[in-house]
C-alpha cells in the first residue's frame, strides 16, 4: 500500500500529542506569523507566513493523507491541502498561511464544542458494595462483596448498602431504592420482599439470601447498561465534510479546465483558494459555540458539542418524574380525623409529636408540615419508639399514640378498615398514608405526596407548542404517575419503570425512527439519558452519576427554561443552514470570477476570509437570541 498501517498509526498519535493546547499555541504563532507577513517585517530570511503553514497547515495535510489513505475519506481538509500545496507552488505563501490559519481555527472551534466524559461510569463503579456481611455457623465474617455465592446468608445492618440481590429471610426495615427507581421514599420491607444491591439500608438491620451476585446483580446490570446505551449514539457528522467530496470534485474540474482553456496557472491555483471551504467549515462550530454561550446564560451545561444539533430534531421529550417534574420531597397533602372527639388539628399536632424524633423522610415530612401551618413546634414526647417498616409508637400529651402502616395497626389488634375506607381517595391520587392510632383507637391518617414544581405545568405546555410530545417515564407507581400526569396536562405515562425500562422504550422509539430527549435527575436515569438522542440531567439536585451520563445538564434546575433550549436548537440549525448557503454561495461566485481572471490568489483568500467574518458575526446573533412572547 505504499504508506504501511505503523505508519498511520504513528502519524495520528502525532497528531494527537497536545490536544488542544498545542492548537492554541500554533494557532498563536501563526496569527503573529501572518502579522509579521502583512507588516513585512525586515531582517528575516523568510516569509513568517511559511510559520503558520508549518504550524497550521501541516496537521491539515497529514489528516487529508490518513483519511485518503486509510479509508479513502475525502473531507473538507483534502481540498484545503490541495489549496495550500498550489499556493505555495505559486510562490503565494500569506495566502497560503492564511488559508492554513482560518481552517485551523475551525477545527480548534469545533473541537472546543466536544467534551468527552466518562467520570459517570466511574462514580457508577464506586457505588458497587466492596464487602458483605456473610453468617456462617461459626457467627458473622466480613467477606469481599464479590465472594458471595448464591444461596449465601448475609446480614445487613442500618446504613450499609445491599451487597448483592437477595430476598430478606428476618427483619424489618425501609430501603432507599433510589439508585433503582429514582423515587425519593423509601420503602419498607419484610420477609419475603426482594431487595437490590447498591440500595441502602436506612433504619432496621435485616438477614438475606443472596439471589444474584457478581455481574448478575443490579448495580453490575446498571453498569452494563450505562456503557452499551453510549456505544449506540452515532455522532452528527460535520455538514462541510458531509459535503466535502463533491465540493472537491466541482473545484478540480473547474480548475483543470480553466487550465486548460486558458493555459493560466494562477487562474487554477486562484479557483482552489476561493473554493477553500473556510466559511464552510466555520458554519456549522460558530453557530454552535454562540448557542451554547446563550444556553449558559439560561443555566444549560452543554456537555457534548454537536447535541445541539441533535436536540433540534427530538420529536419526544421524556421526563422522569420525581426531582425533576417534582421536588423529590414528600408534603403533607391532607390531614383527616374519622374520630369525632379528635378534632383535624389535634390529629395533626399528635402525629407531629410521635414524629418528632423520627429519621423517616414522611415523619420529617409531618413535623414540616406541622410547623408550616402552624408557625410553632410540634408537642415533645414522654417516650418514644420507632419501629423499622412499620412506624413509630410515642407517649404525647398523655396519650399513646401509633403512627405508621396497616402492619403497625395491626400488630396492636387495631382493625384499619375503617381508615383505609376514608382514605381510599387519596390513595388512588397516589399518594403515600400515614395511619394514626390514638389510645388504641383508629383516629385518622395524613396523606402526603410528592410536590409539583410551580413551572412545571407551563413547561410542558410550552414544550407541545414546540411540537415536541413530552411523555413520563418513572418508576413510581401507576396512580401516583397519573395524578401528576393529569395535573400536568401529559398524556402519555409509563410508570413502575426500572432503569431497563426506560432504556427500552426509548430504544424503541429510536427503532421506529423517533427522536428522543430524556431529562433526568437520579443514578437510575443514567442508562436512558447515554441512550437517547439527547440527554439533559438536573444539574442541581441530579446525581453526578447523571450528569456525567448527560449531554446537558441543567445546573439551576429551572426546567422552565426546557423550552427556550428547544427552539434555541431549532434557531441554531436555521442559522447554521444560512451561514451554508452564504458560504456556498459566495464560493461559487468567487470561482467565476477566478475563471475570468477578475481574481488573483491574495483577493481571493481576502473574499472567502470576509465571507468568514460574516459567517461569524451572523452565528454571533445566537449569543442573544430569544423568542418574543407574543400577546
Amino acid at each position: 500500500m505504499g504508506i504501511k498501517e505503523g505508519d498511520m498509526k504513528y502519524l495520528e498519535a502525532f497528531l494527537e500529542w497536545g490536544g488542544i493546547k498545542r492548537d492554541v499555541v500554533c494557532l498563536v504563532l501563526g496569527g503573529l506569523a501572518l502579522l509579521g507577513s502583512i507588516l513585512q517585517v525586515p531582517g528575516l530570511p523568510f516569509d513568517p507566513a511559511w510559520v503558520a503553514i508549518i504550524l497550521c497547515g501541516i496537521p491539515i495535510i497529514l489528516e487529508a493523507v490518513i483519511g485518503l489513505v486509510t479509508a479513502f475519506d475525502i473531507k473538507a481538509d483534502v481540498l484545503v491541502s490541495m489549496a495550500l500545496v498550489a499556493s505555495v507552488v505559486i510562490g503565494e505563501d500569506f495566502a497560503a498561511g492564511e488559508v492554513a490559519f482560518i481552517m485551523q481555527l475551525g477545527a480548534l472551534l469545533e473541537d472546543l464544542t466536544v467534551a468527552r466524559a466518562r467520570a459517570g461510569i466511574e462514580r457508577l463503579v464506586r457505588l458497587t458494595p466492596r464487602t458483605a456481611r456473610r453468617l456462617t455457623d461459626r457467627g458473622e465474617e466480613t467477606i469481599p462483596a464479590e465472594q458471595v455465592q448464591v444461596g449465601d446468608r448475609l446480614r445487613v445492618l442500618p446504613g450499609e448498602t445491599v451487597p448483592v440481590d437477595g430476598v430478606i429471610t428476618a427483619g424489618e426495615t425501609s430501603i432507599n431504592q433510589a439508585v433503582m427507581t429514582g423515587e425519593s421514599l423509601p420503602v419498607d420491607k419484610g420477609p419475603g420482599d426482594e431487595v437490590s444491591s447498591g440500595t441502602v439500608n436506612q433504619f432496621g438491620s435485616f438477614d438475606m439470601e443472596a439471589l444474584r451476585v457478581g455481574e448478575d446483580s443490579s448495580i453490575q446490570r446498571m453498569i452494563r447498561l450505562v456503557q452499551s446505551a453510549d456505544a449506540g449514539k452515532a455522532k452528527i457528522v460535520g455538514l462541510a465534510d458531509r459535503w466535502a467530496t463533491w465540493v472537491v470534485v466541482v473545484a478540480l474540474a473547474a480548475a483543470a479546465i480553466t487550465w486548460l482553456v486558458t493555459g493560466e496557472v494562477i487562474r487554477a491555483v486562484t479557483i482552489l483558494v476561493v473554493f477553500c471551504p473556510c466559511a464552510l467549515v466555520l458554519a456549522t462550530p460558530t453557530a454552535i459555540m454562540a448557542a451554547i454561550g446563550n444556553a449558559t446564560r439560561h443555566g444549560f451545561l452543554v456537555r457534548e458539542g454537536d447535541a445541539l444539533e441533535r436536540l433540534a430534531s427530538v420529536e419526544y421529550v421524556t421526563f422522569d418524574k420525581t426531582g425533576t417534574l417534582t421536588y423529590g420531597t414528600p408534603r403533607v397533602a391532607a390531614v383527616e380525623s374519622v374520630e369525632p372527639n379528635l378534632s383535624r388539628e389535634n390529629l395533626y399536632a399528635l402525629a407531629a409529636g410521635a414524629e418528632d424524633r423520627s429519621e423517616h423522610p414522611l415523619g420529617k415530612a409531618i413535623v414540616q408540615g406541622y410547623r408550616e401551618e402552624t408557625a410553632g413546634a410540634a408537642p415533645q414526647a414522654a417516650s418514644f419508639s420507632m419501629l423499622p417498616g412499620r412506624g413509630v409508637e410515642a407517649a404525647v400529651d398523655g396519650r399513646q399514640v401509633l403512627a405508621g402502616n396497616p402492619e403497625l395497626l395491626a400488630e396492636h389488634g387495631i382493625s384499619g378498615e375503617t381508615l383505609r375506607t376514608a382514605a381510599q381517595p387519596w390513595l388512588d391520587r397516589g399518594c403515600t398514608l400515614t395511619y394514626v392510632a390514638v389510645d388504641g383507637v383508629p383516629a385518622g391518617f395524613l396523606a402526603l405526596s410528592d410536590t409539583v414544581r410551580p413551572d412545571a405545568a407551563q413547561t410542558i405546555r410550552q414544550v407541545r407548542e414546540v411540537g415536541v410530545t413530552p411523555v413520563l417515564l418513572t418508576g413510581d407507581h401507576a396512580n401516583a404517575a397519573r395524578s401528576i400526569a393529569a395535573q400536568l396536562g401529559i398524556r402519555e405515562v409509563q410508570a413502575g419503570c426500572l432503569p431497563e425500562d426506560k432504556l427500552e422504550w426509548i430504544g424503541r422509539s429510536q427503532r421506529e425512527g423517533q427522536m428522543v430527549c430524556m431529562v433526568g435527575d437520579g443514578i437510575n436515569d443514567a442508562p436512558a439519558l447515554k441512550k437517547a438522542h439527547v440527554g439533559i440531567a438536573m444539574g442541581g439536585i441530579g446525581s453526578d452519576i447523571a450528569v456525567d451520563a448527560a449531554d446537558i445538564a441543567l445546573v439551576n434546575d429551572e426546567i422552565r427554561e426546557l423550552p427556550h433550549l428547544l427552539r434555541l436548537s431549532r434557531r441554531m440549525m436555521v442559522t447554521i443552514k444560512c451561514n451554508l448557503t452564504f458560504s456556498m454561495s459566495l464560493n461559487f461566485l468567487a470561482i467565476a470570477l477566478a475563471i475570468t481572471g477578475i481574481l488573483n490568489p491574495v483577493v481571493g483568500a481576502l473574499v472567502h476570509n470576509a465571507g468568514s467574518v460574516l459567517v461569524i458575526l451572523n452565528s454571533a446573533l445566537l449569543l442573544t437570541w430569544k423568542k418574543r412572547d407574543r400577546g
